[in-house]
């Protein structure tokens, strides 16, 4: 059941039946009294319109006004992608930040890095050698510190950035899209770890 607003005339009438009963509150002896419910209606009616609008502001689906508090709450803007450019961006990354569950599964940093732009994004694993459970020509060796390594490969890096011959003086060298990647990837790698992104 949604709920609705009151009117001014429902606030008008309220106020109405809420005065003592008996003659000497009659319309037709007290107008003045009247009139003074009357223009206090419209105030609460609006009154009852914020206290839902609030109530619209304090869900995911239907917030606008209260985006900014959002953000504070949620440490938003996020420091590693920056802040959004629209509205509709900025209330994404709220509802993301919200519902986001975290993980520690490679398709957890493959989604990662699809929804930072890298559509072809794959995770490959390193293991310690162990005698009997290694594939001659299909298993990558390392030390037995591999088994805590990963790399993530994100293909190409996204247009844009700055290099050698293209900025002007004063703008920042060397800063590129795929800075924001490796910025996500390393916060939500365990700490355990030694993660790597490969960009092609």
């Amino acid at each position: 059941m949604a709920v609705v607003a009151r009117t001014p005339a429902d606030y008008c009438q309220q106020l109405t039946t809420l005065l003592p009963p008996g003659p000497a509150w009659d319309k037709e002896f007290q107008p003045q009294l009247h009139a003074l419910l009357q223009a206090l209606a419209p105030e609460l009616a609006r009154l009852d319109a914020r206290a839902l609008q609030l109530l619209d502001e304090s869900f995911l689906d239907t917030f606008h006004e209260l985006l900014a508090d959002w953000e504070r709450v949620l440490g938003l803007p996020d420091e590693c992608v920056g802040p959004g450019a629209t509205v509709a961006e900025r209330k994404a990354m709220v509802r993301s930040r919200l519902v986001e569950l975290g993980g520690q599964t490679p398709a957890f940093y493959v989604q990662l890095a699809v929804r930072a732009g890298y559509p072809n994004a794959r995770v490959q694993e390193f293991r310690a050698p162990r005698f009997g459970r290694s594939r001659f020509g299909r298993d990558c060796f390392g030390s037995w510190a591999a088994q805590y390594m990963w790399v993530l490969h994100a293909g190409g890096r996204l247009a844009g950035g700055l290099r050698f011959g293209v900025g002007v003086w004063g703008e920042r060298f060397g800063s590129t899209p795929g800075n924001a990647l490796v910025c996500l990837i390393r916060r939500a790698a365990p700490a355990h770890t030694l993660e790597f992104v490969n960009f092609d």
